[in-house]
């Protein structure tokens, strides 16, 4: 993506150089919409698991969605944003803001969900549910470069397995009753 040119692009596309400037100012804004399409493709992939993100079952049914899919992909291709996040970000700093941007985006879907869970009492009152959003989202996407890299869903699966574990320490006792203080 960095490397391509706009004449790369026009060519591609079979597109003039007035129709491409109609739609894009520059070659960033360009990227910033790719960013944004990559976006929409991995929480399009990701629905409705992604927003049943609001219990203990639903946070293990997103993993395990993740897991099964990249099982079923041998980890190829790794994570549509993360891979882009390596090809742009040291080369321009509004590529790198937009992905940041779309990273946050991602991990709000978590956040969400995880203060559900809070507000229902299977998350401890001093959960921080965006650290912890923070947390899952970090595993995910060390696992997924793991499971590119060894053709194997196992990093995965164990990355996200640990960051459960985490989370899991600001679980509620099933017992406790939210209405006692």
């Amino acid at each position: 993506m960095a490397g391509t040119s706009l004449d790369a692009v026009m060519a591609a596309s079979q597109t003039s150089r007035s129709q491409l400037y109609h739609y894009f100012v520059d070659k960033d804004a360009l990227i910033g919409e790719v960013i944004k399409s990559q976006l929409g493709r991995v929480i399009a992939a990701q629905e409705p698991r992604l927003r049943e993100v609001s219990s203990w079952d639903g946070l293990q049914r997103w993993c395990d969605h993740l897991v099964a899919t990249t099982r079923a992909t041998q980890g190829i291709g790794g994570c549509p944003l993360g891979s882009l996040v390596s090809e742009l970000a040291d080369r321009s700093d509004s590529a790198r803001l937009e992905l940041a941007r779309s990273f946050a985006t991602w991990q709000s879907y978590l956040s969400t969900g995880l203060a559900a869970m809070r507000d229902n009492a299977e998350l401890a009152a001093e959960a921080d549910v965006d650290e912890l959003a923070l947390t899952m989202m970090t595993a995910l996407q060390g696992g997924l470069l793991m499971a590119q890299t060894t053709r194997s869903a196992r990093p995965l699966e164990l990355a996200l397995d640990m960051a459960i574990r985490h989370v899991t320490g600001y679980r509620c006792s099933p017992t406790a009753d939210p209405s006692v203080d």
